[in-house]
């Protein structure tokens, strides 16, 4: 199929979700005369809390860190619903006129660089359209998050094409599915049927959670006071950052605990979790995890309203293993069924890098298991080129804020030297890694081999704190011994990188 004539930006942003709006902000700001646009393969802004229609769906870490740091959340709940999320994504769109910049339907095929050019000509299929586009660009970052849009994860279950009624997975959830008065069963524990299970049991005859292992449940109040407090006294700009500066400290401190002393954190949780139960249920069976706290993400109970609704009779957990689906519901292991109307199969999702694209360089493809992260933002070896990757033990923003202004400071500093590239490599070839991800969630495992690596020691290893990661990324010179630099044309600058100029206080 014929190619549309060629564009150029300055940087092309993929995705318009959390990551891609915020790093559009940022380049808008510090960067004002570069161009930039961003490609979404969907046809709204928003990303996951656009994707995502299941009932209750919301966020599972405070707003007043997930939110960015440039545009106080407003609201009074700290825990907030995916409506009143992408309301605040859509806000900050308007405000700042970045959708001017957005391509829909733009989904990225492949990245191919050109050294002779110093730059990336990307191919992109036009999904409403079916058309092929290409652009080229000077960087590409990459903000498109880390699963599949266009897919959910569901297990092979026995027997599944038996059931007669209704299976919905959570990523593809029918606007018209009615389950009033219905016997719904939640297959899974994580994160999504924490929140389904009091969701939808306001209205079902009766939601099972059927779980083949416990998850760890974090009873929090949706709203904050001290940060409703902050607000009412100081405005919203200054309140807003007392709030964050507190949860900040809030969520290290908790995973800090965690890794510590996981006994202790066991014990208050399993005690938090019993006082909201009642008197004689079997709290050891249903809320004891066989793996410590955060070895896999802590899933919030906002206002403990999946204890009331199990207390109230609405709901129930039950663990098991599945044998099979049956014409009613679901036969488990033990030989007890579980009639259903409706099974929703909140069994997670597929974890997959940059969207998808394939990257070459210089012809060459890319294999993403043989590069390294860089300060869990760039990939050795591959030139001008970014991507957001938050944190999976706090809240995912804190981090894309960080990347998006390393990535301003780092194309100042280019432009102030006359550089054209820049590449993260490797000193040593013997540098030993591990996977880029040390985290047991099912996702990570299925997906693992495909990845990225990460090193041992900074500035090769995936951060995980974000106060080491202000350090790192914030407030040291963006040049180190690990970046190289290309210049395109004969311009008077030093060699050896730390005796480069610094700029914009880098």
């Amino acid at each position: 199929m014929e190619h549309i004539a060629r564009e150029h930006v300055d940087v092309l942003i993929v995705g318009a979700g959390v990551s891609g709006i915020g790093a559009a902000y940022y380049l808008q700001r510090e960067q004002a005369g570069k161009s930039y646009a961003i490609l979404e393969a969907r046809g709204d802004t928003g990303g996951t809390w656009d994707l995502f229609r299941y009932p209750g769906v919301r966020s599972d870490s405070d707003l007043h860190t997930y939110g960015y740091e440039f545009k106080p959340w407003r609201d009074d709940d700290a825990i907030a619903t995916g409506g009143k999320i992408l309301a605040y994504l859509r806000e900050t769109i308007a405000e700042n006129r970045i959708d001017t910049h957005i391509r829909f339907h733009h989904r990225v095929l492949s990245a191919a660089w050109s050294s002779s050019d110093a730059r990336w000509v990307v191919e992109i299929e036009r999904t409403d359209t079916a058309e092929r586009v290409q652009i080229s660009t000077d960087w590409i970052f990459c903000a498109g998050g880390y699963y599949r849009y266009d897919e959910g994860f569901t297990p092979h279950f026995e027997g599944r094409d038996r059931f007669a009624g209704q299976i919905v997975h959570p990523q593809h959830w029918p606007e018209d599915l009615d389950y009033t008065g219905k016997k719904v069963v939640i297959i899974g524990s994580g994160a999504t049927a924490v929140t389904l299970l009091p969701a939808m049991a306001d209205k079902a005859g009766h939601v099972t959670m059927l779980q083949r292992s416990p998850t760890y449940l974090l009873p929090v109040p949706s709203q904050d006071v001290v940060a409703n407090t902050a607000k009412k006294l100081l405005g919203d700009t200054l309140g807003y950052a007392v709030a964050r500066r507190k949860n900040i400290f809030r969520q290290r401190a908790v995973y800090r605990l965690c890794q510590r002393y996981p006994g202790a954190v066991r014990f208050v949780l399993r005690y938090l979790n019993a006082r909201r139960l009642p008197a004689d249920y079997p709290v050891d069976v249903h809320f004891n995890p066989t793996y410590q706290p955060w070895d896999q993400r802590l899933c919030t109970v906002p206002d403990d309203d999946l204890f009331r609704a199990i207390s109230a009779g609405r709901a129930s957990v039950v663990t098991d293993r599945i044998a099979s689906f049956t014409e009613t519901g679901i036969r488990l292991e033990s030989g007890r069924e579980l009639d259903a109307d409706i099974i929703v199969t909140a069994t997670g999702f597929n974890l997959q890098a940059f969207g998808g694209m394939a990257l070459t360089v210089d012809g060459v493809p890319v294999q993403l298991s043989e590069t390294v992260a860089y300060k869990g933002m760039m990939l050795s070896g591959v030139p001008n080129f970014m991507f957001a990757f938050g944190y999976t033990n706090s809240s995912w923003t804190l981090k894309i804020d960080l990347v998006c202004e390393y990535l301003c400071r780092l194309l100042a500093h280019m432009d102030a030297c006359g550089y054209r590239t820049v590449r993260a490599e490797i000193d040593d070839p013997t540098m030993a890694t591990k996977p880029l991800l040390d985290f047991g969630a099912g996702y990570v495992q299925r997906a693992a081999a495909g990845l990225p690596r990460q090193g041992a020691a900074e500035p090769w290893s995936m951060s995980m704190d974000y106060r080491k990661d202000v350090e790192l990324i914030r407030n040291r010179p963006v040049v180190d011994a690990n970046l190289r630099f290309g210049v395109a044309a004969p311009v008077s600058a030093p060699e050896t990188p730390s005796e480069l100029p610094e700029a914009i206080g880098a």
